[in-house]
This record gives structure tokens, sequence and C-alpha cells, in this order.
């Protein structure tokens, strides 16, 4: 399954002109506010007619306006997860889910919903109204609900904006759930680095209405110029390796052993780890007698120097890439140049639970 977004469109003072295309999976739509992301995911939905564009999931054409083909919203077969779970209050869970079955055609292949329910881990739920739900238990069903309905396309606007960070960190694991096991494409809109390194098969970075960069979580956010210098983070594949009586869990990368603070996954899972630019020191020597456990050594691939005081410098690391961000003074009074071997030095607990997802990194279609 695969999506195809071409889409042009002009207001008063900006102008929205974008195109891409995705693989299976979360495709991420990610940067500031008034970059463009709303009025993208309102063209696809429907609730905009865009000047000129076409919109495709997998054979699905949504809007094709050379074609004249615009389907209206309740026919684009679309599941829609909002900010809040816009649930009936006066149904039960079991009626709320059930409920999206009434917009998939009678012919269409549909979830089951005893596989929805497991999946989601909503059972125990079902005869619950909306009020008695937490917010994270809300989107799980508003999730489900949105599988029931057998759409061609997800869309998920800022789905755990409105959530504290425990019910985020309740609810990410379902989507990274659906990400792996749905075959159907989801557009989801983020303006959360975490997120995007966590969920993304294909990150677009969105700026003044155009398309930044496209492509994996590692390349986009490894690059400065598309996300800025605070967002900058890598994204290394690591697999657990042995949880330790201290509190620490051991993860292997190409580069050698990663300690973080415990996580719940099992020895011989693969993970997503994202690493804040901003959270790494480099050193030219090995370095020694640190309190910080995790040093991995690489080359110097790349410096990118900032206007201000701020440096990228890149390391290659297998074939994954890590980036530290310091500052120009340091890049020049450690002598620093491409092709140089360096080391990365990061405290463990400078990486967050929400930082570490399941789930292997995923090559962008050309």
């Amino acid at each position: 399954m695969t999506l195809q977004v071409s889409l042009r469109h002009s207001f008063k003072g900006f102008t929205l002109d974008v195109a891409f295309s995705a693989p299976a999976g979360v495709t991420v739509l990610f940067g500031p506010s008034g970059s463009g992301k709303t009025t993208l995911i309102n063209a696809v939905a429907g609730l905009l007619r865009p000047d000129q564009g076409r919109v495709v999931a997998h054979d699905w054409v949504l809007l094709d306006t050379q074609a004249r083909r615009n389907l209206p919203p309740h026919k684009r077969r679309l599941g829609y997860i909002f900010q809040e779970g816009r649930l009936f209050p006066h149904l039960t869970v079991r009626q709320n889910l059930l409920y999206g079955r009434w917009f998939a055609p009678r012919d269409a292949r549909t979830e089951g919903l005893t596989r929805v329910v497991e999946m989601l881990g909503i059972g125990a739920l079902l005869d619950r109204r909306p009020g008695a739900l937490s917010g994270g238990e809300k989107q799980r069903v508003a999730i489900g609900r949105a599988l029931l309905a057998a759409p061609k396309l997800i869309l998920a606007d800022e789905p755990l904006a409105a959530l504290d960070e425990a019910r985020k960190a309740e609810i990410l694991p379902y989507f990274e759930r659906l990400r792996d096991e749905v075959s159907v494409p989801i557009l989801y809109v983020s303006h959360s680095s975490a997120e995007v390194a966590r969920l993304a098969t294909t990150v677009v970075a969105l700026k003044a209405g155009r398309v930044a960069a496209c492509g994996t979580a590692a390349q986009v956010l490894g690059d400065v110029a598309a996300v800025g210098a605070r967002a900058a983070a890598s994204v290394l594949s690591a697999r657990v390796v042995a949880h330790h009586s201290d509190g620490l869990s051991e993860l292997t990368t190409a580069a050698g052993s990663l300690w973080l603070p415990r996580i719940s996954d099992q020895p011989g899972t693969t993970l997503r780890v994202r690493i804040a630019a901003q959270e790494v020191i480099l050193s030219r020597d090995a370095p020694q007698g640190l309190s910080a456990l995790n040093i991995l050594s690489g080359l110097i691939t790349d410096i990118r120097l900032g206007n201000g005081p701020g440096a990228l410098v890149t390391l290659a690391i297998g074939d994954e890439r890590l980036s530290a961000r310091i500052t120009r003074r340091s890049v020049q009074a450690m002598g620093l140049e491409r092709g140089q071997r360096c080391h990365a030095i990061l405290k463990s607990v400078a990486v967050a639970p929400e930082d570490v997802g399941t789930g292997r990194q995923y090559k962008v279609a050309e």
C-alpha cells in the first residue's frame, strides 16, 4: 500500500505546494505551526478543495482535479483519529466500535472486532460509556472505530496532543502495532520529534507550505536545515541484550553497547532509540574516568556550521548516523575535520522512555 500526494492551494499570504510519495506504514507530517500540516490533511480529508491536486492511497483515487474527480468526505473511505476521541457519549465502547462498520461497504474486507479489541487491549472496556474512560482509553477506542470502518487511509491529526506524558506513553505502543500489523497507510500529523522517531516509516517535513525534506526519521531529524537545531536528533537501531539488577538495560548498536534506564522490552527485541543532538558530547580521544556510560565511536562525515554559535557534527556508525550539536568554537578548538575518528558520549538518563520504541527503520521509496 503506497500513498501519493500532490497538492497546490493558495490563500492570501500563504501557498501550499507539496508533493510526496510514501510506502506503507506511518507517514508523519512534521513541522512548526503555520507550515501547512492542517491545510494538507484537510485537503486529503476532502474538507478543503485545492486549486490543483491528486491524492491516491494504493489504487484508491480520492482526488484528481485534472480528471475532475473529487470524492466527498463521506465517500473517501477514511478513518479519522482526532486529538480528542470524539466518541458518542450515549453509546457503550462496543457500540462506538461497531458504529464504524456502518461506513464500510458491504463487500469491504474489514478488520475483525475480536482482533481489533485484542490489538488495542480494550476488552475490559466494552460495556463502559466514554464518560468512564481515561483520555488514553478514549483514544484507543477511537483508533478501533477508525479501523472497523474498513478505511483505505487513516488520518491522525495530532492524536496525542491533548494527553499528558503518562497517557502518551500508554498510547504510543498501540500506534506502533497499528504501523506494523495493519496494511492501511496512515497519515499522521505531529510536531513532536519523539513521536516522529518512534512511529514514522516516512517523514515529510514541512516549512512555509513546502516540503523541506522527505525520508526516514533518521534522515529527516538529522537534517538541521529542515527541522531546526533544537529538533535535530539521531535514530539508532538497537537490540535488547539484557536487563541488569542495577536498573539498567543493556542494548547493542552498530557502534557498541548502549546502557539505558530499565525498559520493558524483552532481550532480542529490536528497538529505535532517539538521541537528541544537544545531548551528545564529542571527544577526539577515547575518554576515561567519566560517569557517562555510553561511548560510541564513529567517523566524522559532515560538519555544518550554523549562522550563530552552533554547529552540527555527524558521525557514521555502521550504516547509521549520530549527530552532535556543539559550538563552532569547540569544532575549531578540537580541530574537527571530516574523516576523523571521534567518540560520542551520552549519559544514560539523557534518553527518556518516550525516546525508545519498537520496530526497525524503513527505507523510503525512490
